[in-house]
């Protein structure tokens, strides 16, 4: 028995211990926001929070996350997730969508550890793809949320 929390719940598992966490999200719990795309942790549309930090589902064991929290798409937005997603909204960064749960993590990451990012920061903590290459919209928007949340603590 796997024990998890994810978005504040816990959670149990009857599952292997090397399961990717992908897929005891997707297949066993149900949150599909968590998308699959290359299996190898290079796309980044499987990115959920472990603890705050940006992290590949796909290539995570499901043994390396017991004990820690555990935030998908689905989780309650907490104010950098909200000001992000209002700020894809405001540039118009979806297109075809599939890359955006793991994209708007992996920014809420960056966003949690460095309030004022730079676009080489940007460039270098971002590396998810984006098939539709609305890149340059998507540091728009990181820049955007990171001007907003900055407001909402001053």
């Amino acid at each position: 028995m796997t024990s998890l929390t994810v978005n504040g719940s816990s959670r149990q598992l009857e599952v292997e211990p090397e399961m990717p966490l992908l897929w005891a999200l997707r297949d066993e719990l149900g949150l599909t926001g968590t998308k699959f795309g290359c299996g190898i942790g290079y796309c980044g549309a499987c990115t959920v929070e472990v603890d705050g930090v940006a992290t590949r589902s796909c290539v995570t064991p499901i043994s390396a996350v017991q004990g820690k929290n555990i935030r998908t798409i689905e989780g309650g937005p907490d104010n950098v997730v909200k000001a992000l997603q209002a700020a894809w909204v405001t540039h118009q960064v979806p297109q075809c969508g599939y890359c955006q749960s793991g994209m708007i993590l992996a920014a809420a990451s960056l966003l949690r550890v460095t309030p004022k990012p730079t676009d080489a920061d940007i460039d270098a903590s971002i590396t998810n793809i984006c098939r539709c290459g609305t890149y340059q919209r998507i540091r728009a928007a990181i820049h955007t949320a990171a001007r907003w949340n900055q407001a909402v603590k001053a």
